[in-house]
């Protein structure tokens, strides 16, 4: 087992992907900028200096406290404090899981289905295609906010309001994804009608392996790359929508507050002086989806056979 494991971990360090890796500054950087970000995310109760949910530990006396370098500010709170007496970093570390939560699940869902329909569209062809792209026609006219916008919206009206609170996460998850999936039904179908005509999946075919089989083992392994590519971008775009929505209310509610929904409170005190509320969310948001879009950018070089 352990033979494997170090045949494995040979096997990446000689890899083509690994080597372009090495000799991209900007893929090196970008990646270790999001593994700190993950880290302090998904570890947060034991990084961050303060829980900003905790009642007992606020005090209305720190509130507006600027940066510890500014004039007024202590080294208590690095970032400062919002009105409420919350230490920012604190408050941006948790918040930014709760974007990162929603941005994966919400690109996971529309990956998932978008790559079934192109999959499935693409090797049975027919009427069935073309009900499919139909569907993503339609829906690529519609802008990613205003479908979730809709989805939001007539989740509002069939569920009471106490309900959507606690389900607003997963509304969310599923408005953003519900309308990110034709990007991926597109390349995916592009994809599959390539593979399907190639030899491989004719000898399949003839020896009786069954249609579910060829898509799941055969074709699909071999339409990854494009996919992982969007997904990579994708994932920016979600956190991105995911933001949008925040600031716009419809988001997660307040108690469990996100990036954007930092900035829309925030936004609140812009012009009054505290502008450190709304500025290091909004930096941190910029850096985590340009560092997303940079890491997809090299993803997209690297993976297209074209270029080499």
């Amino acid at each position: 087992m352990q033979n494997q494991n170090l045949s494995l971990i040979n096997k990446i360090i000689d890899s083509d992907i690994f080597f372009s890796f090495k000799k991209s500054p900007t893929a090196i950087i970008s990646s270790l900028i999001l593994l700190i970000i993950f880290f302090c995310s998904f570890f947060v109760e034991i990084i961050a200096p303060y829980n900003p949910f905790d009642p007992s530990s606020l005090s209305l006396m720190d509130a507006f406290t600027p940066p510890s370098w500014s004039e007024g500010g202590t080294r208590n709170f690095l970032l400062g404090t919002d009105g409420q007496g919350r230490d920012m970093l604190s408050t941006i570390l948790y918040g930014s899981r709760i974007s990162l939560i929603v941005g994966f699940s919400a690109i996971l869902f529309s990956l998932i289905l978008g790559v079934t329909l192109g999959l499935t569209a693409g090797y049975f062809g027919g009427r069935y295609e073309m009900f499919v792209m139909r569907i993503t026609d339609v829906q690529l006219t519609i802008p990613s906010i205003l479908m979730a916008l809709l989805v939001d919206g007539i989740a509002r009206g069939i569920i009471s309001r106490e309900l959507h609170d606690q389900m607003a996460i997963y509304v969310l998850i599923f408005a953003i994804g519900i309308s990110e999936w034709p990007q991926f039904a597109r390349v995916s179908r592009a994809a599959t009608l390539v593979e399907k005509n190639k030899d491989y999946v004719s000898a399949s075919t003839i020896i009786g392996v069954s249609n579910l089989m060829i898509m799941v083992r055969h074709i699909l392994p071999n339409i990854l790359r494009p996919i992982l590519v969007i997904g990579t971008i994708g994932l920016a775009l979600a956190i991105i929508a995911e933001s949008t929505l925040s600031f716009l209310g419809v988001g997660v509610p307040p108690t469990t507050p996100s990036l954007g929904t930092l900035i829309r409170i925030g936004n609140d005190f812009l012009f009054s002086g505290e502008w450190w509320i709304t500025f290091f969310p909004a930096i941190f948001l910029v850096l985590l989806a340009f560092s997303i879009n940079l890491l997809g950018d090299w993803m997209r070089d690297t993976l297209n056979p074209k270029l080499k």
